[in-house]
């Protein structure tokens, strides 16, 4: 069995005051089915008291009223503490209607303690969506192309001094790495392979020693965009046959009801953004960073 992951038990969090489908920019948008905002409260608000009730904490922003899509929470940055100092790396959203979140998220993140680290801005530097990126082995594992690209991945291995390994997403509805990839342990991740190219396919496979390995009808359902607090998997949905492997490898299933964010095209990991990862414990230092390109 895996050593169980030491980071997932601190998040940030938006809580949902203007969440709405307001444009369409993933495949699950529709302007005609909004969410309804009382139930997604309700949901947020049950999703929350689930990790609190598991021992994680969560740190709340507002959300801005001009940011709908702020409540996924997962994109707004990237957090690792390097060498004793909290660092939040920025994203810089490949749609400029997300991009005014990060104006609010940076100074929250600072009043954390997290130094600011900003990716790119409009015209210059790469494009980095933080819901592309986890610590697993020896490296961050990011997605690329639909969101994230090259550039904003090298400037992310430069920021925090690590290797980053890089795998080409190319399925429409998996455009982020959380909805095709989920740490589980040391050794264990939930991976989608139809998420990626045929080379990222192969080496997302060869990276994870013991994958459980989902259908992107399975992937679709959004049972990879969960996290993980210990041994317990706080999933959207769970495939019985998702479920049978994870209960047999000693991992304890709590599904949440979220289906009003899954209108905007996120889930659970996209509603929370772990603070709590280290680099030189959850993955190795590497002076300089690091990328590598599959194949």
């Amino acid at each position: 069995m895996g050593q169980v992951l030491q980071w997932g038990h601190r998040y940030g969090a938006v809580r949902p005051d203007h969440f709405r489908v307001a444009y369409e920019i993933n495949p699950f948008m529709d302007l005609t089915d909004q969410p309804d905002p009382s139930r997604a409260a309700e949901q947020w608000g049950a999703m929350v008291t689930t990790l609190e009730q598991l021992g994680a904490s969560v740190e709340v922003l507002a959300q801005r009223a001009d940011a709908p899509d702020m409540v996924y929470a997962m994109n707004l940055g990237f957090a690792a503490t390097v060498a004793g100092q909290p660092t939040a790396v920025m994203s810089h959203m490949r749609h400029p209607e997300r991009r005014m979140e990060v104006r609010s998220a940076a100074p929250w993140f600072a009043g954390l303690g997290f130094a600011r680290s900003v990716v790119g801005r409009d015209g210059v530097g790469g494009h980095l969506e933080a819901g592309d990126v986890f610590p697993f082995g020896d490296a961050l594992v990011a997605g690329f192309g639909p969101r994230s690209d090259e550039l904003g991945l090298k400037a992310l291995a430069v920021e925090l001094g690590v290797r980053v390994r890089a795998l080409r997403i190319v399925h429409p509805g998996m455009y982020h790495l959380d909805l095709a990839f989920c740490p589980l342990d040391s050794t264990r991740a939930i991976v989608c392979p139809d998420a990626f190219d045929d080379a990222s396919a192969r080496a997302v496979l060869d990276l994870v020693p013991d994958p459980l390995v989902v259908t992107r009808a399975e992937a679709l359902t959004m049972c990879a965009n969960s996290v993980v607090v210990g041994r317990t998997v706080v999933m959207p949905a769970c495939p019985e046959r998702v479920r049978s492997q994870l209960e047999q490898w000693g991992f304890e299933v709590v599904v949440v009801d979220v289906s009003e964010f899954h209108k905007g095209g996120g889930s659970v990991r996209c509603l929370t953004n772990p603070l709590d990862i280290v680099v030189g414990r959850d993955l190795p230092s590497v002076p300089g960073g690091q990328v590598v390109l599959p194949g």
